[in-house]
């Protein structure tokens, strides 16, 4: 045998004595590892798995809730919406309380409605946009009770250059201003909406309409203070 094979064959002794002893103390832990992560891999699988079948389920209930509602069974639908609303897939449940508030509001139940709104508005975890539009209906809900004040602290930040929910706050405010007589305060904001190139077609309509009942009373008042 020659010397290259002897050393040859004494290093593979070696290290295979070395792993034998690497193993026997540390074979446990690298096993344990190994399950470990097989465990996550699972989980996270059966994780996305049930994920998928919550989302799947809520979806179909969702869509069946709608339909209730546009059949007209208003009962049964605001049930329908109840149950997804506390159930566990967030992203419906969010919707399904939108609806609930919508559906209160059209049988008069404003109060309501306005409750459901400003729990949505108040939840840090929902989706910004769908918090403003809770914050949004809610407001025309109370157009025709509250101040322009109280008002324009629910809209505050969604009432400036910028926000996608800036003709509606400056409608909403000048219907409350409309209502307490501050009739050249309304017709300003109208006004700010009609010239505005941002305002939504169908809105920048109805300001126009507004503008057109402003129009005479503020005529009639400039007469008399003739």
């Amino acid at each position: 045998m020659s010397d290259d094979s002897l050393f040859r064959e004494v290093d593979e002794e070696v290290r295979r004595e070395e792993v034998e002893k690497l193993w026997k103390r540390y074979g446990n832990l690298v096993m344990a590892a190994c399950v470990g992560v097989v465990l996550g891999v699972a989980g996270i699988k059966g994780w996305q798995y049930w994920q998928k079948q919550a989302s799947e389920k809520a979806g179909a209930a969702y869509t069946d809730a709608m339909r209730l509602a546009r059949d007209g069974k208003t009962g049964e639908a605001i049930n329908a919406y109840a149950a997804i609303a506390s159930g566990s897939h967030g992203g419906y449940a969010l919707l399904a309380r939108l609806q609930q508030a919508g559906l209160a509001a059209e049988q008069g139940r404003r109060e309501d409605a306005v409750k459901i709104y400003d729990t949505i508005a108040a939840d840090t975890s929902a989706d910004g946009a769908l918090r403003d539009l809770a914050r949004v209906r809610a407001a025309y809900l109370l157009a025709g009770q509250a101040s322009a004040d109280d008002l324009k602290s629910r809209l505050a930040g969604l009432d400036v250059e910028g926000s996608a929910w800036r003709a509606s706050a400056h409608e909403i405010i000048a219907l409350a201003h409309y209502r307490v007589g501050n009739l050249a305060e309304a017709n300003r904001l109208v006004s700010e909406l009609i010239n505005d190139p941002l305002t939504p077609a169908g809105l920048r309509q109805r300001a126009q309409l507004f503008a057109a009942v402003l129009k005479p009373q503020l005529d009639a008042k400039a007469k008399a203070a003739q």
